[in-house]
């Protein structure tokens, strides 16, 4: 990309060359349908069985647990929908926040539809769940409570644990988007109460079109795609080789490298808001100060339109974002920013910055100084802004 600064490591990341090398002889050399008989589909099957076994061990889980999907909404997808209708003699009542993905929103919508009933829980102006909102919301006929680890735009890691006491407390299944989360900092399914998971291997620097879900055992949900016996038997449809040896190598480097990238992208984080706060006036940070993903910065900028924003700072070089990547053509304001509180005019104004492994001090550097330069030029057209500055500023 030459002297462009990647800053959207939350929409998608870049595949990690060690992946690509792991994931290219599954083209050509073990091109082989792993459920064949012949040694060819047997290597396929094998390298199949060990991604598996390593996603299973990052989570601390069986590897009979994990199943391959084509993505993160997929899984979503397949959680929420699977388990509606395999508990619906108990219940037809979900639960779930109001700032989740779309792929957990747009499910429950098409499940009310069909006569189930979803409370939409809120969260804190950090965008916090509420948990005792969220023990009230609980009835006789509640089957299903689903809610992100971490959210995509603003950052915020939720008490996971807590919340899947409640749920296991009321034997009610648990599910959570960890899309954000997975490979990013340490999940451990089973202490956590969670029985379902949701992750996509591009979101820590594997190939996009795969992802997993982890389905605890003794869940009985039902198969999401119909057709063939593959992962055995709920997810018909000839494994995606290729992808699954790569989000199994990008998954034992993400626990490899953990750690150090963690340590890595909070110092740059951190830098990166200290700069943005002091230097550029009627900001405010987004999310929680402390209880957030280790790479996302988000702002935002009164007076400012946050799509001109990432127009001005593209044509700079420097990628980012005004929230998820599944939205961006949409003109309506952020429902997480609506969710924690923000009125339409300043969620507007909104941007999403998160950095990767790659990034350096210096690139930060670099797009404050942009950032700073483009609101100012921003401000300077708006007239909403002049009178703030006649009436506030002696």
């Amino acid at each position: 990309m030459g002297q462009t600064i990647y800053l959207d490591h939350a929409a998608t990341t870049k595949t990690s060359p060690q992946v690509v090398e792991a994931m290219l002889p599954y083209f050509t050399d073990y091109y082989g349908n792993p459920s064949s008989i012949y040694s060819a589909g047997s290597a396929a099957k094998g390298a199949v069985m060990k991604a598996r076994e390593t996603i299973a061990a990052t989570l601390g889980v069986k590897t009979n647990e994990i199943y391959f999907t084509a993505g993160g909404s997929e899984a979503d997808n397949w959680a929420l929908v699977a388990a509606a209708e395999a508990y619906e003699s108990k219940g037809k009542h979900i639960i779930t926040s109001k700032i989740e993905h779309h792929a957990v929103l747009h499910t429950c919508a098409y499940l009310e539809k069909r006569g189930f009933e979803v409370t939409y829980v809120n969260v804190d102006e950090n965008g916090i769940l509420k948990l005792e909102e969220l023990k009230h919301a609980i009835r006789p006929d509640t089957i299903l409570i689903s809610v992100m680890f971490a959210n995509n735009e603003i950052g915020t890691v939720q008490p996971i644990k807590e919340i899947g006491a409640i749920a296991r407390e009321r034997g009610i299944l648990f599910h959570t988007d960890a899309v954000q989360a997975y490979g990013h900092m340490p999940i451990r399914a089973e202490e956590m109460n969670i029985d379902m998971l949701s992750a996509s291997g591009h979101k820590f620097y594997g190939p996009k079109g795969i992802g997993f879900l982890y389905i605890r055992t003794g869940l009985k949900l039902r198969s999401f795609l119909h057709g063939g016996q593959q992962e055995r038997g709920r997810r018909a449809g000839t494994e995606n080789v290729p992808g699954i040896v790569g989000i199994g190598k990008a998954a034992e480097l993400a626990a490899e490298r953990m750690e150090e990238n963690e340590k890595k992208e909070r110092a740059l984080r951190d830098y990166l808001t200290d700069r943005i706060e002091k230097e550029i006036p009627y900001c405010r940070l987004n999310g929680d100060r402390e209880r957030r993903l280790s790479n996302n910065v988000n702002f935002s900028f009164r007076f400012v339109e946050g799509e001109s924003l990432l127009i001005m700072l593209d044509m700079k070089g420097i990628c980012a974002s005004s929230g998820s990547a599944c939205t961006s053509g949409s003109l309506d304001p952020s429902h997480v920013l609506l969710a924690v509180g923000l009125p339409h005019e300043i969620a507007h104004g909104s941007l999403r910055l998160t950095v990767g492994a790659e990034n350096t001090r210096e690139e930060m550097d670099r797009t404050v100084e942009a950032i700073k330069e483009i609101v100012g030029k921003l401000r300077e057209m708006s007239p909403l802004y002049e009178d703030f500055i006649k009436k506030n500023v002696p």
